[in-house]
Order: structure tokens, then C-alpha cells, then sequence
């Protein structure tokens, strides 16, 4: 049974981040809300916040590391930022589906 599959039906976004903190509007759902989850995905190990427009992540927020994923619960916040741990990348938002 695979009833704790994901469910990625619409492309998601990107942040390319270094050592200034840089920020995106999260991506819609489907039905073209704010999903309740989001799945994140970085090449380098960089830290991540949610919150509003302007939003700004520092050291010691989320931490993801590259080869991994979080995925995290939106709370209805439409904007994420990410900035770098030691070195730059890219940091990859996912909506996922089934609220």
C-alpha cells in the first residue's frame, strides 16, 4: 500500500543561494493555493525559513543538507528563504498535494 506516497503535480521552485540570504514566493498547489506541505531538496547544505514577504533565513534555521529532503508543513506562509551553510547552491521547493 503506498498511502504515504507523495504527490508532486505542479512544478515547483527554486532559490539559488550563497551567503546573502535569498527568498521566493512558495509555490502554489493544483488548485493554485498555498499547500499545506512542502518537500525541500538543496545541492549544499543551507539553512531555510518560512514566513512572509521579505523573509529572511539565518544560521540555525531548518538546516538541509544536500542528498536529502524535508518536507515541511507551510501553515498557510507563502514565502521561503534559504542561505548558505558553507558553500552555494540551489535549493528546490516542491508543493505537495493531498491537504
Amino acid at each position: 500500500m503506498l498511502d504515504d506516497a507523495i504527490s508532486v503535480t505542479k512544478t515547483g521552485s527554486v532559490i539559488s543561494f550563497n551567503a546573502t540570504s535569498a527568498s521566493v514566493a512558495v509555490p502554489t498547489d493544483s488548485a493554485g493555493s498555498t499547500p499545506k506541505y512542502l518537500r525541500l531538496a538543496a545541492t549544499q547544505a543551507c539553512y531555510a525559513r518560512l514566513g512572509g514577504s521579505g523573509v529572511t533565513a539565518a544560521a540555525g534555521d531548518l538546516l538541509v543538507q544536500p542528498a536529502d529532503s524535508v518536507v515541511i508543513k507551510t501553515h498557510g506562509l507563502g514565502y521561503i528563504a534559504a542561505l548558505q551553510v558553507a558553500n552555494g547552491g540551489v535549493l528546490q521547493i516542491s508543493p505537495l498535494e493531498d491537504r
